[in-house]
């Protein structure tokens, strides 16, 4: 037998829960920690529809990068996505956990996970805490390229960018999901794109020599439900473990 918080034991070895930002509220947010687990549902994040899922793979937890229950809830009712999921968990007896900022900190984590599809070396932290990497590629290519490879390599269709730098670029700076706060760490760290989500229209006044390229939240952070299931499966290679078919990107392109 093997108890949820037995199986989240090597996502904590890796990005251990004490590293979280202190808005943060990874960890366990639905179930009982010590209760008995047979079957994992991995997806970026928990919605009705994922519990749905849950229950019909037959899993009793589900592992989520965005924690599903984050700042104030004021109520839990069925009006709400929220109110539904935490009611339809409960009531399924399934478990919720998450790993969110200690994740995007976690050496191998979801910054990484970007820098290692771009293919940058010898990357170091944007901030002082550890968030955002920035790194060289092999060879410079041109602006245009390096948009077109992105989208391929995170499975884009549209990307949002500033005018395109007119150099070769080398040095690129990444960061999953919302990225806004270290454009200046980029840009001081000398990188010439940027490649992160969530960037206001303001922030795409971009200086000479540097771009910014949002490829969106979900795609910027979404192969890290690979990540959790490679994590789980070194240890417990007889687990069930499924990734999510009905996590979707919320946002639609028309």
């Amino acid at each position: 037998m093997i108890t949820a918080k037995e199986l989240v034991e090597p996502i904590e070895i890796m990005a251990p829960p004490c590293t979280q930002s202190r808005w943060d509220n990874s960890g366990f947010s639905v179930g009982d920690p010590d209760g008995a687990v047979t079957a994992a549902l991995i997806a970026l994040d928990c919605t009705p529809e994922v519990v749905a899922e849950a229950v019909e793979k037959r899993c009793d937890i589900i592992i989520t990068h965005h924690p599903l229950i984050f700042g104030q809830i004021r109520s839990v009712t069925r009006e709400t996505w929220l109110g539904r999921t935490v009611m339809d968990a409960i009531r399924s007896g399934i478990t919720v956990y998450s790993a969110h900022t200690n994740m995007d900190l976690a050496v191998g984590g979801v910054s990484h996970l970007m820098a290692d599809r771009l293919g940058l070396k010898g990357c170091e932290p944007l901030d002082e805490e550890g968030f955002g990497l920035v790194g060289n590629l092999s060879s410079p290519v041109c602006a245009e390229e390096l948009v077109n490879r992105t989208k391929s390599l995170f499975n884009v269709e549209h990307v949002r960018s500033s005018r395109l730098a007119d150099i070769p670029v080398t040095r690129v700076a990444v960061c999953g999901g919302s990225g806004k706060s270290l454009i200046p760490n980029a840009m001081a760290k000398g990188a010439q794109v940027y490649v992160t989500a969530d960037i206001p229209y303001h922030e795409f006044y971009c200086e000479d020599g540097f771009m910014i390229l949002d490829i969106g939240h979900y795609n910027s952070e979404y192969n890290v439900v690979h990540l959790i299931k490679e994590i789980l499966c070194k240890k417990f290679p007889n687990f069930a473990l499924f990734i999510s078919e009905k996590n979707i990107n919320p946002i639609y392109y028309y």
